[in-house]
């Protein structure tokens, strides 16, 4: 049988546009077998500010205790990576960066070497840098040594859901408007497209007796 793989789906969502489309991502990847972990970065935002939003407080204290915090073991333990953020002028969220520039450690060993990785974003705009966000992403894929793993146009569900080749993405006209059924759908796609790509890479294990 193929071998078991595991997928680290790490985002940062400020109203929960971005963590809906991560349990899709998962949900995708958990259907082909893959072991996934969906874990979020700490915020860095003063309360001030979230305060001022009720949709980020509200998920801010929805998903404090429910979703775990990512740590840089979650890299060393997965075999793929699927990263979240919404976009913040064309570029990831501070929150996500920061944990990304924490990894540096880890690509020094050649541990994130090899790993299929892909991403996933939101934004109010459809053309509000959510293609940027992605390939931004990509380009630290490259710096890794990770293959990077977009969704392209391999399945008719990514149309329907708008037709990103760089990874799902959703526009939400005005938050708290969470993902529709289309976008989840192509959001399991990705992930479950991740997880394949990862077994792929992965040897046969022989069967002992």
């Amino acid at each position: 049988m193929a071998k078991d793989v595991n997928i680290a789906v790490i985002y940062y969502s400020a109203t929960g546009n971005v963590h809906r489309l991560a349990e899709a991502v998962a949900e995708g990847a958990a259907k082909v077998g893959a072991q996934v972990r969906v874990h979020r970065v700490p915020e860095l935002a003063p309360d001030t500010a979230i305060d001022a939003n009720p949709d980020w407080r509200a998920h801010v204290d929805e998903t404090h205790d429910a979703v775990p915090e990512a740590k840089l073991d979650d890299l060393a333990w997965a075999d793929a990576f699927a990263f979240g953020s919404p976009t913040r002028f064309g570029m990831v969220a501070a929150q996500l960066k920061q944990f990304l520039d924490q990894a540096g450690g880890l690509w020094l060993n050649g541990v994130l070497t090899d790993k299929p990785a892909t991403a996933f974003t939101s934004s109010i705009n459809r053309h509000g840098g959510q293609e940027t966000t992605l390939v931004s992403l990509y380009n630290l894929f490259a710096h890794w040594g990770s293959i990077i793993v977009p969704p392209g146009y391999t399945d008719p569900v990514l149309y329907e859901a708008g037709g990103n080749p760089y990874g799902v993405s959703w526009p939400t006209g005005q938050p708290p408007a969470l993902p529709d059924d289309r976008t989840l759908r192509a959001a399991q796609y990705q992930g479950q497209r991740l997880a394949d790509i990862a077994q792929r890479l992965n040897p046969k294990e022989e069967s002992t007796r």
